[in-house]
């Protein structure tokens, strides 16, 4: 670069910081009282051909250029959803090994979705988003918000649950916490990426009514009511389109239907054909090594398809620039949203502050699911020695599980926190691994290679375990997945639900020896528990993040009345998933099948009058409610919104909260419809003896259905039930109403 070129983006750059100083007369994109279309519209104009193509590719693994001529800044990007990911090298995945780049890990999404309570969204988002501004990345990416249509999906950890209302009331303020900071959420991925097997080339198959009613309403929450800056496509195809370049997608619904004024960004590598990337709706394009999904030649970033194969086409009259300002005015709108506004805020990093926000937010997660004879919370009157075993106890869980893995400042393991809290009222604590799994080389570190494995003898760590557990007060098993390869990891799916490496066998003997036995699961999802009526106390805990020892102690002992609800259903085994039972998973690496369209999750488990495991919507309480009777402001309506009330008492001696859920079912439909459909809940905080007023509104617009047939929403009059319960198969109270 000439030194005059230099020293003018140096100007432009100080214009950008401080517009004051120069006179009245700089260029309009770089004031920032201007409307932003108007300052897109003019860097637009001032842009070569060169330097818009350059904007909608990568130049290293996690950033695209800015244009330095103009004062207009590289965009970069960081792997989110639940923390900023370590640097890496800038052509490697591999970590770039520096020193200042440790985390806050925040809790997996499930744990998230797990709270009901959409503050907590607000909080995780607010605080990532003030981690990823600290480290001047404009675009978070996540969160995620695919359906867990089958449990053996090895992401969905990083999702939002089962049902399309829940992540639909989750996602919102998430992104709006994130873009609070000036960072843009780009919320993935859309769409259908419901499996890891064959993620990269399988082709889904479903109906409209199942697109629009249960995999899209998430995305659209997000776009419309969250107003996200980016969206994330998916690897698999759709109506045999790659989802990075869909027409029918991106182009019909995302940017027609929905009105998205973001930027779309492929998936690393999810890019496959430069007129089609041009033409059906991609804007951004980022690769893997460089070479898709592939690991291929270095520093190619020339050779994307949306790089010099684009320019060639525009050179050669194949293409106008007409795609290309569309999608480098998107690129601009979020520069000017982001990294060209001077009033976002500087963020911090890995303060206290968002250790805490994680606690807070793993504490509401936690699911009780069980728990006879009240063995928990921990009485330190009768408890004075614990045994705590499992290998999850220790295991760190920030780490790995594809592009979520975190360099982390501190995670506090589920032992570390049990000892800590022990330690209070002079309980001892000893452990025991009780089971073991492989090694495995850790993720992203260049030329990592897993420990030597020795021979795990698993009858030797059970027996020792069984013995140790019968000479103490309580037991306290933690396990589960652990993110190794095909236990909640990206890239591939769980081969069962059955917990590894011998846990099940372990959990049996432990709750012979041991009657005073609680179990923690650390999970993505579900998993089957053979074991159930012999296991006293149970706990689905998740994945909590840097501060998952504290929270999980804070439950055990008491401190924290659980309140977690589970956003999925815990099927006693795969035939009770509709996905396994009526529709093809994984399908045949071409093609995989929705056949069984809506009924997904618990509406699956309505049609066929299952019992589950565990209900969608189950959790308990260390104290107890009880339910009134159910109302509607104005039984019969043609208003916009119905409201629903209901009182709650907390019948226990402990300060709680109860998450009231409100079901809807149409009777008479004039098309098959599931039993019933979440449409709203209130997570409500009692006192013990204390009554409170559960309200729940319901858009008139949510009673509808999608007809596929019309190719539109369909709002019926006609009577309705509402269905208040504590989880979608525990309902305490129905009322009817009419919509005229």
């Amino acid at each position: 670069m000439s030194m005059k070129k230099s020293l003018q983006s140096v100007i432009l750059g100080l214009i950008m910081i401080s517009p004051g100083i120069i006179a009245q007369n700089h260029p309009v994109y770089m004031d920032d009282s201007k409307p932003i279309e108007q300052r897109v519209e003019d860097a637009l104009s001032r842009m070569t051909l060169k330097e818009k193509i350059a904007m909608v590719h990568a130049q290293s693994k996690f950033s695209s250029p800015g244009v330095s001529r103009l004062g207009i800044p590289e965009n970069w990007m960081s792997d989110g959803p639940h923390g900023i990911r370590a640097e890496v090298l800038w052509d490697e995945w591999y970590g770039a090994n520096w020193t200042n780049d440790s985390c806050t890990a925040f809790p997996a999404l499930t744990s998230l979705a797990a709270t009901w309570n959409p503050a907590m969204a607000s909080l995780y988002g607010k605080s990532i988003g003030e981690e990823a501004r600290y480290r001047n990345k404009n675009v978070l990416l996540g969160p995620g918000v695919n359906i867990c249509r089958t449990p053996l999906n090895g992401r969905n950890f990083e999702y939002m649950g089962e049902d399309p209302y829940l992540a639909s009331r989750m996602v919102v303020p998430y992104v709006q916490g994130v873009q609070s900071n000036g960072v843009a959420a780009c919320v993935k991925h859309f769409a259908l990426n419901d499996q890891e097997k064959y993620r990269d080339q399988i082709n889904v198959i479903v109906d409209d009514r199942a697109l629009h009613e249960i995999y899209l309403p998430a995305f659209k929450a997000a776009v419309q009511q969250g107003h996200a800056w980016a969206i994330m496509g998916s690897y698999n195809q759709y109506k045999n389109q790659h989802c990075c370049h869909n027409q029918y997608l991106l182009n019909d619904i995302l940017k027609h239907d929905w009105q998205f004024d973001g930027v779309v960004v492929s998936d690393w590598g999810g890019a496959h054909n430069t007129l089609q990337c041009v033409t059906n709706g991609l804007d951004m394009e980022f690769g893997s090594w460089t070479n898709g999904m592939n690991w291929g030649s270095s520093n190619a970033y020339d050779r994307y398809y949306m790089a010099a194969p684009y320019l060639k086409m525009i050179e050669d009259g194949e293409l106008t620039e007409k795609e290309l300002n569309d999608k480098v005015s998107r690129i601009l709108r979020l520069e000017f949203r982001t990294n060209m506004d001077k009033h976002r805020p500087y963020g911090s990093f890995a303060t206290d502050e968002h250790a805490e926000a994680g606690r807070k937010i793993e504490q509401e997660g936690i699911v009780l699911l069980q728990n006879n004879r009240s063995v928990l919370p921990i009485n330190p009157q009768k408890v004075k020695h614990i045994l705590v075993v499992g290998e999850n106890a220790v295991k760190r869980m920030t780490i790995g599980g594809g592009s979520s893995s975190l360099k982390v400042k501190e995670e506090i393991s589920p032992l570390a926190g049990i000892q800590n809290r022990a330690e209070q009222n002079q309980i001892e604590v000893t452990y025991l691994p009780g089971y073991a799994s492989p090694t495995i080389a850790e993720q992203d570190v260049k030329g990592a290679k897993a420990t030597e494995s020795k021979d795990i003898d698993r009858e030797a760590l059970c027996n020792e375990t069984v013995k140790a557990a019968k000479g103490a007060d309580a037991v306290i098993f933690v396990g589960g997945l652990n993110k190794n390869p095909q236990q909640d990891c990206e890239g591939d799916d769980r081969t069962s639900l059955q917990l590894p490496y011998g846990q099940d066998q372990l959990i049996a003997a432990l709750a012979k020896a041991n009657s005073n036995l609680a179990v923690v699961i650390l999970s993505g999802g579900a998993v089957t528990m053979p074991w159930v009526k012999n296991v006293p106390a149970i706990v689905e805990a998740w994945y909590g993040g840097s501060s998952a020892g504290r929270a999980i102690a804070d439950v055990l002992f008491g401190d924290v009345n659980p309140s977690g609800k589970l956003p999925v259903t815990f099927y006693r085994d795969l035939s009770q998933c509709s996905a396994h039972s009526l529709g093809e998973y994984p399908g045949d690496g071409v093609n995989v099948n929705y056949k069984e369209g809506i009924y997904v999750g618990y509406r699956y488990i309505d049609k066929q009058g299952l019992k589950p495991l565990f209900p969608f919507g189950y959790g308990l309480s260390y104290t107890t409610f009880k339910y009134g009777k159910l109302t509607v402001d104005n039984q019969t309506t043609s208003t916009d919104s119905i409201t629903f009330r209901i009182n709650v008492t907390n019948t226990g001696k402990r300060a709680g909260a109860e998450v009231v859920q409100l079901y809807v079912s149409d009777p008479k439909p004039l098309l098959p419809r599931p039993v019933k459909e979440l449409k709203g809940f209130d997570k409500i905080y009692l006192q013990p003896g204390e009554t409170q007023q559960a309200v729940v509104t319901v858009a008139r617009d949510g009673l509808g259905y999608y007809d596929a047939k019309k190719q539109s929403w369909v709002n019926e009059p006609g009577t309705f039930n509402a269905l208040a319960g504590a989880s979608s198969q525990d309902i305490r109270s129905i009322i009817k109403f009419i919509v005229k």
